[in-house]
């Protein structure tokens, strides 16, 4: 069962937070880099998180429905057939979902798993992302409480957010925001943490200057200690069981170094996806070029149907993803430390 349980998944959050590595988080929008992740986590011997935001999942329904839940569910189903092939452990998990979106992406995600368990079965995601940082913070916390009772509910982990992840993703532009609401702060971090505490497990993703989308190393101005002050301030106030599991978003270009440090402040869970993007789209633009002629028919010849047959390019993004997974794994240290088997 490499789709972790609940308690398999718990067991991951707490391995990776003694043991200061952190997992891979991808996101997926279809077979092929559903198939490069578990190959990825496989070949590493690391456990990871394979996650949909709700732009993939509108994609993965197809562009005639369109329907950002139905199309997570389908590519969740997917993981769960495919995993079973493997011998490590992936958690499911959504990715960033902004207010307007809670009813008709999340809470259809929760239906899905309530049904599941309702017939017998395992939960269909093992956490949800709430990213309620558009709200001021007395409102964030208000809905992301509400939420996290109903995902406790279901044994499931919710992933909140606080401060603002510049840059865009999926359609939600955040380029404009002022410096200062990129950087949580230790009152936040107190905040997020009395609010939450003792209603279910959560993760945090606690901002200190991220950035969505590519940048060249230096252009983006990552400040890691603000992490280990908000995480020293919670602890100081409740001790060091309170130490929170923190979620890195916007890391594209973060020199290894930086990603290292934050793994002693308590990050868990690094998101990939800008990076991964690119490692499944060049080796496909690269098969396009050099075979330029067969993958087009010119001046009335017939091309070549082995260079247009998707499968001979996507098996080569496939394999680039896989790649660009297997130097994020080595990087946040989660390789070679399955826990599966164990718990």
């Amino acid at each position: 069962m490499p789709v972790a349980t609940p308690a398999q998944y718990r067991a991951m959050i707490d391995a990776a937070q003694k043991g200061g590595y952190a997992y891979p988080a991808i996101n997926v929008t279809s077979l092929p880099t559903i198939n490069g992740a578990l190959k990825a986590f496989a070949e590493s011997k690391s456990d990871g998180i394979i996650q949909v935001s709700t732009g993939g999942g509108e994609f993965a329904s197809g562009t005639s429905v369109k329907d950002m839940a139905l199309g997570a569910i389908v590519l969740a189903e997917a993981v769960h057939i495919l995993a079973a092939r493997y011998d490590i452990l992936v958690a499911l998990h959504t990715d960033h979902c902004h207010p307007k979106n809670v009813e008709k992406f999340l809470k259809p995600l929760l239906a899905a798993t309530k049904a599941r368990r309702e017939a017998g079965k395992g939960n269909l995601f093992n956490s949800h992302m709430f990213d309620g940082s558009e709200l001021p913070l007395e409102e964030n916390m208000r809905v992301s409480k509400e939420l996290l009772q109903q995902c406790a509910e279901l044994d499931i982990i919710l992933e909140i957010e606080a401060g603002v992840v510049g840059g865009e993703e999926d359609g939600h532009d955040t380029s404009g925001v002022a410096n200062d609401k990129l950087y949580t702060t230790p009152e936040d971090m107190l905040t997020v943490y009395e609010t939450l505490n003792g209603i279910g497990r959560f993760m945090f993703a606690a901002t200190f200057g991220n950035v969505h989308g590519a940048y060249k190393p230096g252009a983006v101005k990552l400040k890691p200690t603000i992490l280990r002050d908000g995480q020293a301030a919670v602890t100081a106030k409740y001790g060091a069981a309170a130490e929170m599991d923190l979620v890195f978003h916007g890391g594209s270009g973060t020199p290894l170094e930086e990603i290292r440090e934050t793994l002693g402040y308590g990050v868990i869970k690094m998101n990939i996806d800008t990076d991964t993007q690119y490692a499944f789209t060049r080796p496909i633009v690269g098969h396009m070029m050099k075979n330029y002629d067969g993958v087009l028919k010119i001046d009335g010849e017939v091309g070549d149907k082995k260079a247009y047959d998707p499968r001979s390019y996507l098996k080569k993004g496939e394999q680039g993803l896989c790649d660009r997974m297997k130097e994020a794994c080595d990087d946040l240290l989660s390789t070679g430390k399955t826990i599966f088997g164990t718990v």
